[in-house]
């Protein structure tokens, strides 16, 4: 699988400011309030005025990778005041500590942190600021699209985090109606509907996983045992009973004659 690389890496909203004024150029935002601006068409011919105009707003690094499978190279530069401060440093052999790799050294002069002791990404800032999540430009400018509503990085990061849970809460609720494979229950989809009064949908899975987890932990459910365990496990879900249910879709005149 290949890789390529041939961007300026940045501050999120100082890239972005710039990119505005700028046909052509976007922005994708990644890890550390960074962000990639990926060099095509007249942004990579005009490559030394582009470097010194963003610099001046703060520090930024040219960054150039090209791998197919294990093999490959990569060269980077750190510019800052309107000048080349660092490289352009060139390696296709990586047999060095990882830090100094071109590529994780530049970032590091951006100012970057690496991940602690232990932690997956340790000591690869490429990794840790997210340079790994696209492959090539089309990728980026991918990205770069999907982060175009955002006003500025903070918008964008509440907005990631806000899908991030959204994700896993929907991932949470589908293991709840997830069943089992090869554990039986002791009643079936119908017959838990008309014990509970619940209409069919997700409760209904979530009930059947709820009894094949009694099997597991307390063996072969009675249907007596059964249905008194799926009716507190319905209180406890604060789900209405088949009585709450049958009382608020009785129409105003039922109600009124019932109080008579």
């Amino acid at each position: 699988m290949s890789y390529r690389l041939d961007a300026v890496v940045g501050e999120f909203d100082l890239l972005r400011g710039w990119a505005q004024g700028v046909p052509g150029a976007v922005v994708a935002p990644l890890r550390q309030r960074m962000g990639l601006l990926p060099l095509s068409g007249g942004l990579r011919g005009g490559l030394p005025s582009v470097l010194r105009d963003l610099s001046r707003g703060g520090p930024v690094a040219h960054l150039v990778a090209d791998f197919w499978g294990g093999d490959g190279e990569q060269t980077a530069a750190v510019w800052r005041g309107g000048e080349q401060q660092w490289g352009p440093v060139h390696t296709s052999e990586f047999r060095g500590p990882r830090e100094e790799w071109p590529i994780n050294a530049a970032l590091t002069r951006l100012g970057l942190a690496p991940a602690g002791p232990g932690a997956p990404d340790h000591r690869d800032l490429f990794a840790e600021v997210g340079l790994g999540q696209g492959r090539d430009e089309e990728d980026w400018h991918r990205a770069a699209l999907s982060a175009s509503g955002a006003a500025d990085y903070d918008a964008w990061y509440e907005a990631e985090r806000a899908a991030r849970a959204s994700e896993e809460r929907a991932a949470a609720e589908r293991a709840l109606s997830e069943r089992l494979p090869g554990v039986p229950a002791a009643l079936d989809g119908k017959e838990i509907i008309a014990l509970l009064g619940m209409p069919p949908g997700r409760w209904v899975g979530a009930a059947i996983c709820h009894l094949q987890q009694l099997h597991l932990d307390h063996g072969p459910q009675s249907r007596e045992g059964a249905e008194s365990a799926l009716r507190a496990w319905a209180a406890a879900q604060g789900l209405p009973s088949r009585a709450e249910r049958a009382a608020d879709s009785a129409s105003p005149q039922d109600r009124s004659s019932g109080g008579i």
